[in-house]
Order: structure tokens, then sequence, then C-alpha cells
């Protein structure tokens, strides 16, 4: 089957589990992103913004983190644009669909457009390369993140600014617009959860996302669709809140470019896609060895917490350099050199 329609199939598979009762749908697009979303955010640390660590807050994101998948099947225009924002198909030479590497993705997505149409698609049995067959997974995450650096601006300048601001009624305004961007900035921050927590999923990040498929072989992994078998009723039935914060390791906030730092995080995650067709092999997803996978589910869980986790403390870094407002006025202009922001906020026009 070519693979623009075996992704439809898997599209169709994942709305039929939306719709399908609690006790029955397959689970990643639930429990798994509500479990990546609740953790990455329980696990933020202490010198972030209170409004983001409170159990509220942890409920919200968890929640929000669903969001993405809850939302297909609104329309036709809205499925064909949003849908490939989840994964990006990497083949076995660690190029999307023989094109650009996740070390060296195009600065922009019409960069990217541009490179993927570049490419002789004829041996993933395509007639064109382009994103919405690609996927663009990547950049639904880059983008996120530099929203959520611009969200975490406006905190600041607006925490900074409303303690000395003389004018009641400015004053009263920018605490309403603090709130309203604290309110935001939770849903910015868990839809924004579910891209990154479709990065720890090997199956969102290989051309081999649900059955081997038409490519050279050697080790004899399956054709069978085992995408949603492991990613939705294997979690749900077997992945506990605990195994996944248990498996989570010590922070590792994001040093350098977003850019660079999400490539590394979906080349590791690439990286287990041979080991999760090992395994299910191996019978670790079926019941002959179920320790094992259970394990390796916990893992990637916590991969996608850990990665969200860090990659909210590098924004929240970053946003110290950031501009807000128009006309912009940075924020350091307003924190350390005490400008008052309420015409660049509010809006001279």
């Amino acid at each position: 089957m070519p693979a623009p329609v075996l992704r439809a199939a898997v599209a169709i598979a994942c709305l039929a589990a939306v719709a399908a009762p609690a006790d029955s749908a397959l689970a990643w697009g639930a429990t798994g992103h509500r479990l990546i979303g609740e953790l990455g955010e329980a696990a933020l640390p202490a010198d972030l913004p209170a409004f983001l660590r409170t159990p509220q807050a942890v409920e919200t994101v968890g929640e929000y983190a669903r969001e993405p998948d809850r939302s297909k099947g609104a329309g036709r225009e809205h499925d064909t644009d949003r849908d490939p924002g989840h994964f990006v198909d990497l083949d076995d030479a660690g190029k999307i669909l023989g094109g650009p590497s996740l070390a060296d993705l195009p600065p922009t997505r019409s960069d990217y457009e541009s490179a993927l149409r570049a490419v002789d698609c004829a041996s993933y049995h395509l007639a064109v390369c382009d994103s919405y067959h690609a996927g663009y997974l990547p950049y639904s995450i880059i983008e996120g993140w530099q929203q959520l650096v611009k969200d975490f601006a406006y905190v600041r300048v607006l925490q900074a600014a409303i303690p000395r601001e003389p004018n009641l009624e400015r004053k009263a305004w920018m605490q309403r617009d603090l709130d309203r961007r604290e309110a935001l900035t939770l849903r910015d921050l868990g839809e924004w959860a579910h891209f990154v927590g479709d990065g720890s999923q090997p199956m969102h990040v290989t051309v081999h996302y649900n059955g081997w498929g038409p490519f050279p072989n050697p080790n004899g992994y399956t054709q069978d669709k085992i995408h949603g078998p492991f990613e939705g009723a294997f979690v749900r039935t077997n992945v506990t809140i605990e195994a996944v914060r248990a498996a989570m390791t010590p922070p590792a906030p994001c040093a350098e470019t977003i850019e660079v730092c999400t490539g590394r995080y979906l080349a590791a995650t690439n990286a287990t896609v041979g080991p999760v067709y090992a395994l299910w092999q191996a019978g670790g997803f079926t019941g002959a060895d179920p320790v094992k996978g259970k394990a390796f589910a916990a893992e990637r869980l916590a991969a996608g917490a850990d990665e969200l986790r860090d990659l909210v403390v590098a924004a929240w870094t970053a946003s110290a350099d950031a501009s807000v407002g128009y006309p912009p006025i940075t924020v350091q202009q307003v924190v350390k050199d005490g400008i008052d922001p309420y015409d660049a906020l509010y809006g001279e026009d």
C-alpha cells in the first residue's frame, strides 16, 4: 500500500479511537499524552513562575496535551493541514524521505517544502515529496517552543511592571492582561506538549510507522500493523504514572538552539525504531515477555516528559532576551531599566 494511504489508515484508526468509549479507546492519545503533559509540568523547577506549578496547572496541561488529537475530524482542510504535524518520516539513513536530515533542518517550513520537492521519491511510492507526505513534526515542536518563549516574555514584563505602575486604571488592566496571558500560556504549552509527546513515540519518526513496509528488511521485522496496538491498548493496559515517573531522568535543559535540540531529540527516538520491532518480534507487547515491553513503553513516555520539562525551562530562560508589544520593547528594558510597558502592551494605535 502506498505510504500516504497507509498514513491515512493510521489517522482513521486514531479517529476511531478518539470516538470510542474510554474503556476501549487506544490510549496514547489520551493516557500517554496526559501522562507526558502532567509529569513534564509537575517536574518544572521552583524558579519558574508559580502559575505553572500548581496542581491545577499540571492537570490543565495534561488535558490540553490531548487536544490536537481530540480536534481531529473537524473538517477536511483542518485535518489535511494539521495531521502531518504529528509525524516525520525518517528513513534508515536518517534522512526525511531521502532528503533533509534532522541535523541540518531547513530554517523554515517553506524551505523544508522546497528541499523535499527536490527529492526523487519513487522508492517511497510517491510521485512527489512534500511535507504533507513526509510530515513536519520538527517544525511543530520548534514553532510551539517559539510561541512559548513569547508567552513567557509577556509574563516577565507584566510581573515586573504591575507592582510599580502608579496609575490604578493601567495597573488594573495589566493585572487582567497577566491573568489572560497565564491562561493562554497554559493552553499554548499544553497543546504544544502533544507534539513533544509525539516526538518520543518511535512510530511517529520513521518510514516504518505501521509495519516495516516495502524496504530492505534484513532482520525480518513484522509487516503487521503494530502502530495502534503499541501506542494504544498496550500503554493503557500496562503503563502506570509511577512507572513513567521512575523512568524520568535528571533535568538537562536545552543549551543550544531549539532547532539543534529538536533534531537531537527526534534522532534519539528514531534510534529506538529497530528495538521496538525487535521487542515486538520477541513478544514484548503480546504477552510472551511483557516486563520488557512495559519498561520500554514507560521509558518512551518518560523521554517525552523529560523533553517537555527541559524545553519549558529553556523557553523560560530564552524569554529574558525576548521583546514584546508594539512598538516592541525588550524584556530587559522593563525588568532592568524600569521602562513603563503600558503603551506597547495596550497598543498605541
